[in-house]
Formats: C-alpha cells, structure tokens, sequence
C-alpha cells in the first residue's frame, strides 16, 4: 500500500476513534461548559458570570481527572503519540531548509537569478494572499454567518505586532546559531542564501564546502524517508486527540455557520483558485499538482503547522512535482514563512462574523482595508509566532471592531487551524510549481506521471 494512501486510511480511523472516546469516553464536558455559557450570558453581574464559568471550568477538570480514558488515552497515548511525531518533523526542519537552500544556491549558474526567484515568489504569494481575502469577505457578505450571534463577554489577549522596522532588520541573524536554535526560519534563510553565494564564488576551496554540503543533503532526505515511515501513526494519533476533544456541541447557531462557511472557503481557494492559477501561469494539469501534493496536505492537516510538514512539502515537490532543488529550496521555506492564504480566508471571514455580530455596517472602504491590511501584513510580520491571530487583531483594529471579540471563535478553531494549514502549504507548492514553470526548472515527465504521485520510495 502506497504512502499517501495509508496516511489517509489512518486519519479518518484516528478521527472515527477519537470521535468514539468523546461520546463514550465518560469525560466530555463540552455540552456542559455551552450550557453554563448561556446561563452566564443571562445574569447581570460581572462576578457572577465570571464564578458561575470558574464553576463549570472547576467541574470540567474534575470529570476529566476521573475519566481513564482521558487521562490514559486522549492525554497519554494519543498526545505522546502524536507529540512525538511533530517533534521528529520539526527537528528536520532546520538541517533539512540551510543544507537544501544552501546547496540550490551553490546549483545556480547564475546567481542573479536568486533575485527573479525571490520578486516572482513574494509577488505570487502576496496575490494568492489577496485573493483569498477577497473570496472570504465575498462569502461572509452573502452568507452573513455572524446575524443573530450572541457577543456576550468574549475575552483575548491580543499580542503586539512588532514594527516593520524591527522585522526588516532582524532578517540579517546576529548568530546564526541562535537563528537555528530558535528556529527563525527568515534568519535560516538569508544566512543559507550568503553561505551559498560565498561557496560559489570561493573557487576551488569552495566547491570542497559544496561537496559536503551535498553528501549532507542526501543524509537529511534520507532521515526524512525515515520519519516518513511513520507518519501514518503520527497522523493517527494527532488527529485521534484532536476529534477525542473538539467542542462539537459548540457547533451550533452562527458558530456552526461560521466554521462551514470557513471550510467551505478554504476547499473553494484550494481547488479553484490553485487550479486556475496553476492552468494560466503555468499551462499544467492542476490534478497532477493535487495528487503529487496529497501526502503533504494530509500530513499538514495533522499537524497543523507549516514548518513541521515542511520536510513532506520539499520532498512532495521534489518527488512528485518534480521541480528542481535550486527553486524549491528557496520558495518553500520562504512560503511557509510568509504565505498565509488560509490564515487569510479565516482573517476575511472572522472579520465579517464579529462585525455582523456587533450590527457593524462595514463600507466599501473598510472591506478594502482589511484586504490591503492583511496581505501586507502578512509580509511585515513574518516570522512571528501566532502570527495568525495577531494579524486578526490588527485587521479588528483598522475597522474598528473589538479585538477581545476573537475569543467567541477560539473554542472551535483547532479543526480550522488544521485546514488552513493544509491550504497554506497547497499554496506554497502551487507558487512553487508556477515559479519552476517559469525557470524551466521543473521535469515535466515527473510532473505528468500518473504513476508517480503517491509515495517518497525512490
């Protein structure tokens, strides 16, 4: 059985098991905790709603410490399952993103093609980006999910965002080996690029250094094989958790509006605008990119994080998509840093809930807004943890809308999460392929092999 395939078996068992904990695990307090939120919602005092959800909290704690099957299982074995899993794949994370780039860089005959790579990337990404919002805020202004939700007292923290300046100059790493350690994947990237450029134009001495660089390149993606082999489990037991403790009760009224019409415009962008996308600029068949993309899409579902798959996503690309190493190693883990195409579809689609929540009326001007706001951002604020959520709260701020509002949909956004990350990394690979196109730096013959999408065995 093929690996693609087995990772997708595995999923949909993990959430069919995790499902069956929720119902019959003795633990799920989720209807409870809905009930006591309502009944808050009614009562006039502040301190009361506030002891009355500390209660609810308290008595959820105490089932779940009673249940074995949370404490064992869902806490136990499908967290450390799952957890470790995630560990393995990020720790390939930054070996596999300075060896690969630093040996694409030294793979270029010319370097000034670094820079066509880099304005055609960042230019692709910030139009997915675009599109994206747009396609959101349009489906939240016919569907207008939040009409009728009730705000209640919703509490977030909102981070800052850092200036502009500050994310420009830390681009250029003080130490590279904090960079690394930290996992600072814009550092990652500058540092491998100047490595490579210094190998290439070092002579004889340098092409020694690129040798190396080569022999651990084929060490790293041989160490990816080996994870590989058991991401179905990792699959399993991540998405067994996830579906074992997702507040489905919650899923009713507008909340349940909101989260189909989140899923509904991230499937729409992923297929659609990927596939024209890819058909215009690239004159390829979007359904090979899809098959080829299969495993790092389910992988990315589970993990729902980018830089985690991105070891699936570069080996994707490399094995199914057949582009060249000297592209992907550089628009890959630059996508996954700067490219928010799902983010931007729940950015779009929130922004319009919590308005239509409050009876706010946004103008032509302030949808505007929230699309300039948010695709810049997306750039200005790379590499910043939780960005996400920080850039929901600064498009709140723009149009004027509470930022603690974001807390009526945290409850329901790790299933979201996990989707939009799955499109998030689609969309790097599509930007990926286009760019490749471009370049000539793609084997059609790979691209178009039916029988070449579904597994990393060489």
């Amino acid at each position: 059985m093929n690996l693609s395939v087995k990772i997708l078996i595995f999923m949909v068992v993990g959430a069919i098991v995790g499902f069956l904990f929720l119902q019959f695990g003795g633990y799920d307090c989720s209807g409870f905790l809905t009930q006591t939120k309502t009944m808050a919602l009614d009562m006039d005092s502040w301190a009361g709603k506030k002891a009355l959800l500390a209660a609810g909290e308290a008595n959820c704690s105490i089932l779940q410490e009673q249940s074995w099957a949370y404490n064992y299982m869902v806490e136990g074995l499908f967290n450390i399952g799952g957890s470790l899993f995630i560990n393995a794949l990020k720790m390939l994370m930054v070996p596999l993103v300075l060896v690969s780039l630093v040996c694409g860089v030294c793979s270029l005959a010319d370097p000034s093609k670094l820079g066509r790579l880099s304005l055609k990337s960042i230019g692709l990404y910030l139009l997915t980006t675009a599109i994206a919002l747009t396609l959101a805020l349009t489906l939240a202004s016919i569907f207008q999910p939040g009409i009728g939700m009730p705000v209640g007292d919703a509490t977030f923290d909102a981070s800052e965002k850092p200036p502009l300046t500050d994310v420009i100059i830390n681009i250029i790493p003080t130490n590279p080996f904090e960079a690394m350690f930290n996992a600072n994947m814009l550092q990652i990237i500058v540092f491998a690029i100047l490595i490579g450029l210094a190998i290439t134009l070092s002579g004889e001495q340098g092409k020694r250094i690129g040798n190396w660089f080569n022999d651990a390149n084929k060490v790293v993606m041989e160490l990816v094989n080996i994870v590989m082999r058991f991401a179905p489990y990792g699959v399993f037991f991540l998405i067994a958790k996830t579906f074992a403790t997702f507040p489905f009760s919650d899923l009713v009224g507008s909340l349940g509006s909101y989260f189909i019409l989140v899923i509904a415009g991230l499937i729409l962008h992923a297929v659609l605008s990927y596939s024209v996308l890819i058909t215009l600029f690239a004159r390829l068949n979007p359904i090979n990119f899809f098959k080829g993309m299969w495993p790092a899409m389910i992988t990315a579902f589970g993990t729902s994080s980018s830089n985690a798959t991105l070891p699936v996503t570069m080996r994707c690309a490399e094995m199914n998509l057949g582009v060249h190493k000297n592209t992907f190693s550089f628009t890959l883990p630059l996508g996954a840093t700067i490219n928010m195409d799902g983010t931007a579809i729940m950015q779009g689609i929130a922004t319009l809930f919590i308005a239509q929540a409050y009876g706010v009326d946004l103008s032509m001007a302030q949808l505007l807004t929230v699309v300039l706001t948010a695709t810049l951002a997306s750039i200005g604020t790379a590499g910043v943890p939780s960005v996400g959520l920080i850039l929901l709260a600064g498009v709140l701020t723009q149009v004027n809308l509470p930022v603690e509002a974001i807390g009526m949909i945290l409850g329901i956004d790790r299933l979201l999460d996990m989707t939009r990350t799955a499109v998030n990394i689609t969309g790097d690979a599509a930007v990926t392929t286009i760019v490749a196109k471009s370049e000539n730096e793609i084997e059609l013959k790979t691209f178009n092999d039916p029988f070449n999408h579904s597994n990393f065995d060489d």
